[in-house]
């Protein structure tokens, strides 16, 4: 299916210049705010701000990239703005690149530029909401009009909140019942723009590179295969349309978290999260698909309920004030968790001793995405399953690498994983060991992601301590030497987490929620007592594995 073409030629042009400001929305096919910006405009600003606050090499960083986004994410967005400038070039403009505090360089801009009308596409996350209210302020005081449609989702956050009574829905089937069936026309597709206007005194760049941000690559045998833009967007969404079979009998959770060379989903999340594929279009296209055959999965499995997931992750994020954090968050569970650094560096840099875990986090540092399966293996590990520590510091290594990463549905999976929101199931664990080997006997995905154990036998592949050292030996990997031991005992691990979850939720009930830091605390004083009395040998075989 093809968007709707537009009738704008330059006949239906009058009035003063338009400025359209993109963040995310980084299209041009279903962005109302680009059309309503061409319409009736002598000249366009087509506008995109490199933001220092997510973009600025930060040479302290873990790991390649800046404080709030590592290198993966970086690339895949200047890889999209590049596709972006070669669309609006197609259709005699081009993208202007400014540098600086996006809501300064854009105030700076609608002073010197002659410009009537101010565009850009709407954005739930907390801190687009504080820059457009400056952007708006100014504007209005100006006499500038503003038009920011809703277009990065299909429903409009606001809409079911209040529909609600004000308050967001905190179950994925009230979402449906609320939400009922989107109503929205695809914007149409620009077949022409009018030209830039004159810029002034504003130095305008070009899309720049990586090194010209300052970012010196390092020698790395892999990187993401998944490359930025919309035309390539748009490909890989044909390319999952075409096979109308498996679309309409896709089915999450079902999929295999292994699979790597043609992995078992999409793939298309970072192209929603940068806007680069509208949702709408998207979900038209299912649509249209589930039309032309005899039978479908449903929501919440289906890949139209994958899309309307999405927008209960953007409702309730938008409708709960402190989403991302677990304090002032009323919809968040208050637990004492560990605040144990090492564990935390164990896992964030693929050292863990558990393979089906390290090689997650591999994936996670050289690809930037990993299945949704494999994030929630490494989620509940590092959470509520084994490590203890808190979904806040999880939370906010995935917001760095990811190249999909997305505030609401981050933080929203983050809670879920974790049990503090959302799923409250915490003695469902999943295991570290024979999770990924009930996908992935043979052990590829291990062999592939940490090469260090692509000569240890399968049998011993997922729990390669446990092999004898002739066997550890031949694979050339000594454990303790070549690859680490475990920093942690699973079973003794996950039985300690459940009963520390399971004291956490009695305080939560019976304090109904008003959990203070002094009851944290005492909690906190609890679990260590607890700990100092049973057998030590855990504790001191921890500490030391982790060394």
């Amino acid at each position: 299916m093809k968007p709707p073409l537009s009738l704008l030629n330059p006949s239906m042009l009058s009035g003063s210049g338009s400025l359209m400001w993109f963040r995310k929305g980084l299209r041009v096919h279903d962005n109302p705010a680009l059309e309503y910006a061409s319409r009736g405009s002598t000249c366009v600003y087509p506008l995109f701000v490199i933001d220092p606050h997510y973009m600025e090499l930060d040479p302290n960083a873990y790991s390649p990239g800046s404080t709030r986004a590592g290198i993966n994410r970086i690339r895949f967005l200047l890889e999209s703005l590049a596709d972006l400038d070669s669309s609006l070039k197609k259709l005699g403009s081009r993208l202007l690149v400014l540098k600086g505090e996006p809501s300064e360089v854009l105030i700076r801009c609608l002073n010197e530029w002659d410009v009537r009308k101010l565009c850009f596409e709407y954005d739930t996350d907390p801190y687009y909401q504080a820059l457009d209210d400056k952007a708006k302020n100014y504007a209005s005081a100006a006499g500038i009009e503003v038009f920011s449609p809703v277009s990065h989702t299909i429903f409009d956050p606001a809409d079911i909140i209040e529909k609600n009574g004000g308050r967001p829905p905190l179950s994925y089937q009230s979402f449906l019942k609320l939400a009922g069936e989107p109503s929205f026309s695809l914007s149409v597709e620009l077949s022409w723009m009018p030209p830039v206007g004159d810029v002034g005194r504003c130095e305008i760049l070009q899309v720049p590179t990586l090194k010209e941000l300052g970012y010196v690559e390092k020698h790395q045998d892999e990187f993401t295969p998944f490359r930025g833009g919309e035309s390539e967007a748009l490909r890989r969404l044909r390319e999952s349309l075409s096979d109308k079979e498996w679309v309409a009998n896709f089915e999450k959770p079902k999929g295999d978290p292994s699979a790597y060379i043609k992995p078992a989903t999409t793939v298309l999340s970072p192209y929603l999260k940068f806007g680069c594929l509208s949702s709408r279009y998207f979900y038209q296209c299912l649509k249209d698909v589930y039309k032309n055959v005899k039978r479908h999965t449903s929501p919440p499995v289906s890949l139209v309920g994958q899309l309307l997931w999405r927008e209960f992750f953007y409702t309730v994020a938008f409708g709960t004030p402190n989403f991302d954090e677990m304090k002032g968050n009323k919809i968040c569970k208050q637990i004492p968790w560990n605040d144990d650094d090492k564990l935390l560096a164990a896992w964030r840099e693929a050292r863990t001793g558990y393979p089906w875990i390290d090689a997650i986090m591999v994936q996670l540092r050289k690809w930037g995405w990993m299945h949704h399966l494999a994030r929630h293996s490494v989620a509940c590990f590092l959470t509520r399953g084994d490590l203890f520590v808190h979904w806040e510091k999880g939370r906010d290594i995935f917001e760095r690498l990811l190249i999909d990463s997305d505030w609401a549905i981050n933080n929203g999976n983050w809670l879920w994983l974790s049990c503090s929101s959302f799923f409250y199931q915490y003695n469902r664990i999943y295991s570290p060991i024979s999770f990924g080997r009930k996908y992935d006997p043979n052990g590829n995905y291990i062999r592939h992601f940490l090469p260090i154990l692509k000569d240890m036998p399968k049998e011993y592949i997922y729990e390669p301590w446990t092999a004898p050292l002739s066997v550890q030996t031949k694979a050339k990997c000594i454990i303790g030497r070549d690859y680490p031991k475990p920093v942690v005992l699973h079973d003794t691990a996950s039985n300690e987490c459940r009963k520390k979850m399971g004291q956490a939720y009695a305080l939560n009930q019976r304090l109904n929620g008003r959990v203070s830091e002094e009851d944290l605390r005492k909690l906190r004083r609890k679990f260590d007592e607890d700990e100092d009395k049973q057998e030590p040998k855990p504790r001191r075989q921890r500490q030391k594995l982790i060394k």
